[in-house]
């Protein structure tokens, strides 16, 4: 049974990274909040339901301790290398991101998507197809936090992504394993986990393979806690 999760700043989710996020800033509103991309790389294994992970080594200054999925914050470079980003169907991209911060900026999707290339190649040596990426989420960092990002999630199946492998200095161990077993080990409390990787993998568990969430209507509702809380972005 996946556990119940608890109100916004009560949950352990929320206080995965209590340690190394530090004090709330005086002033919120100086925070820049940042975009950055999340990938969920997914497969079908033995046990159902397979995604890539990393585990963030204890001495970041950001989320240090934590399983994430590969990715980071969009760079320059991002914006320089957009324009060659093509997709097959670019309303996809624009309709799941319209109620999104990213909407605002001229082709902001198309940025994202070479953030998710570029993110998860210098991470784990994978080189995605931009038209596999599949909008999934958008969460963004409450107020009050040292560091704020909005962060916009992705899935894609990666079966042909079998050789992806460590190759970052801000994760100690990178590896495939089961959703369910993340969970499992998160309620067991030999994995931490933020509130927003907690609650994306609480949704993957529902389904039975790969194919079924790709085939899935997903409906993008950004979540933008507007008050401080214990969790991490």
């Amino acid at each position: 049974m996946i556990r119940d999760i608890n109100p916004e700043g009560s949950d352990r989710s929320d206080k995965a990274d209590a340690a190394s996020r530090g004090p709330d800033v005086a002033d919120p509103a100086a925070v820049p909040v940042r975009p950055a991309v999340s990938v969920l790389m997914l497969r079908d294994g033995a046990d159902g339901l397979e995604v890539f992970v990393q585990h963030r080594v204890s001495t970041m200054d950001f989320a240090a301790g934590v399983v994430v999925f590969p990715g980071g914050r969009v760079d320059p470079v991002d914006r320089e290398s957009a324009p060659a980003i093509t997709v097959p169907d670019p309303t996809v991209h624009t309709s799941a991101w319209s109620q999104s911060t990213i909407a605002e900026a001229a082709d902001g999707w198309r940025v994202l998507l070479a953030t998710a290339v570029r993110e998860v190649q210098e991470e784990t040596g994978a080189v995605l197809d931009p038209g596999g990426l599949m909008p999934w989420a958008n969460w963004v960092t409450p107020i009050g936090r040292p560091k704020r990002f909005d962060t916009y999630f992705y899935v894609i199946a990666a079966p042909e992504l079998a050789a992806a492998h460590h190759q970052t200095t801000e994760a100690h161990t990178s590896e495939w394993l089961p959703v369910a077993g993340i969970l499992e080990s998160e309620g067991e409390g030999t994995l931490k986990l933020m509130r927003p990787t907690f609650v994306l993998l609480r949704e993957l568990a529902g389904f039975a393979n790969v194919a079924e969430v790709l085939g899935t209507k997903r409906a993008v509702d950004p979540v933008r806690p507007d008050f401080p809380s214990n969790r991490g972005a």
